[in-house]
């Protein structure tokens, strides 16, 4: 069976864990367990299974497959990214302090502004680039601290290792949103974290088409404390979106693989562009947190972004001129879009916090797919020009 192997490399995992693993047909490709509901094995003979809210053969198989492509002791699966958020925060009383990077996700930044406003933590929104904020973020001793590396939209670069130094320090835990990598590029278990957080809607599915998140720990009664809240608020996913998921899984690292060296490709197009005055992608040699990125992940990723000299105008000429790629919020599928995070991703922001954060008017968040580079580049070039 192929889930008897151990020591496999992780893209092997990707496409063997669970397979031919089914004792009833012998069925190559895992079966989807739809039941809500197992019997019992006779009067108080509770199974494994019994209420698939709880747990459920095909999540399990999908948290299993995650657990060991992180390199940690389980993973729990639920039913968006932000309910993988919310549920690591969920580990938190009203008197812990969460250090959040000031540049997250805008729908990170409204959650964790809103646990803060109703008293559940107590955030505090910092640039976890910037070594003296840190050191005073660390002084209030936080209980979590979660790292988006690299960051949306802004693709930094945070030093995993040495925030987990920090971290352990004051007995802090660290989570790390990895989703922008996925565990192809980057396990941030091995340098140090607690926790690793994925949107499975982006590149674990990787075809747009299921919501859903997980949250994977190094620590096996984390799982546990994780498992049960998943239970008890029920945040755990559907099963037709875990066998989704799974599927999705099965080619994550060719597809990877391929997105990246296309985005490596537009993102030196678009560093000699004159239209473009920034670009923000960490394999470009140019890019702050090249070295660091090259030192803790396995690749560079398929996110990118770029600032347009003419801001906000410029910004509606070329997305409403490009033709292969669509202007749409999420990420990591195998259609290449575009994103203007000042009005879609980071839109709940205020125009202040977006100034502090960098976000700037002029800025195109790209997430790469696998149309070949040559016509994206060109589609590309063709929407530049209308800028004359």
């Amino acid at each position: 069976m192929a889930t008897m192997t151990t020591n496999r490399n992780p893209e092997t995992i990707a496409v063997t864990n669970g397979i031919a693993s089914d004792t009833a047909f012998g069925a190559v490709t895992p079966p989807l367990y739809l039941s809500t509901n197992y019997t019992f094995d006779g009067f108080e003979g509770k199974r494994r299974f019994d209420y698939s809210r709880t747990d459920n053969p095909t999540r399990a198989l999908l948290a299993e497959t995650l657990a060991k492509l992180e390199g940690g002791a389980g993973a729990v699966v639920v039913s968006s990214g932000m309910a993988a958020i919310d549920l690591v925060l969920s580990q938190l009383g009203s008197d812990d302090t969460i250090i959040v990077p000031h540049d997250c996700y805008g729908g990170t930044r409204r959650l964790l502004a809103e646990r803060d406003a109703r008293g559940h933590l107590k955030a505090l929104f910092v640039d976890q680039g910037d070594e003296a904020a840190l050191d005073a973020a660390f002084a209030e001793r936080p209980a979590l601290i979660l790292v988006e590396s690299p960051s949306n939209p802004l693709m930094r670069i945070v030093d995993l290792a040495g925030i987990s130094r920090r971290a352990k320090a004051v007995g802090a835990k660290m989570a790390v949103d990895s989703t922008f990598l996925s565990p192809a590029l980057q396990q941030p278990i091995a340098h140090g974290a607690d926790f690793v957080i994925h949107s499975t809607t982006k590149y674990l599915n990787g075809h747009s088409d299921v919501v859903g998140g997980a949250v994977i720990a190094k620590d096996a009664a984390d799982v546990e404390a994780l498992a049960a809240w998943a239970n008890i608020v029920g945040t755990t996913g559907s099963p037709f979106d875990a066998h989704l998921t799974l599927r999705g899984v099965r080619t994550l690292f060719p597809r990877v693989e391929r997105q990246q060296a296309s985005a490596q490709v537009i993102a030196e197009f678009l560093a000699q562009h004159p239209a473009v005055a920034a670009v923000h992608y960490p394999g470009l040699p140019s890019h702050p947190g090249h070295a660091l990125a090259r030192a803790q992940q396995k690749g560079f990723g398929a996110m990118l972004s770029f600032e347009l000299r003419g801001g906000a105008e410029a910004v509606r000429r070329v997305v409403e001129a490009v033709r292969i790629f669509n202007l749409a919020e999420s990420l990591g599928g195998i259609e290449s879009l575009v994103a203007h995070p000042p009005t879609m991703t980071h839109a709940a922001m205020t125009p202040e916090e977006r100034r502090v954060a960098g976000i700037g008017e002029g800025l195109i968040r790209v997430s790469v797919g696998l149309e070949a580079a040559t016509d994206l580049v060109a589609d590309l070039d063709e929407a530049l020009r209308t800028l004359g």
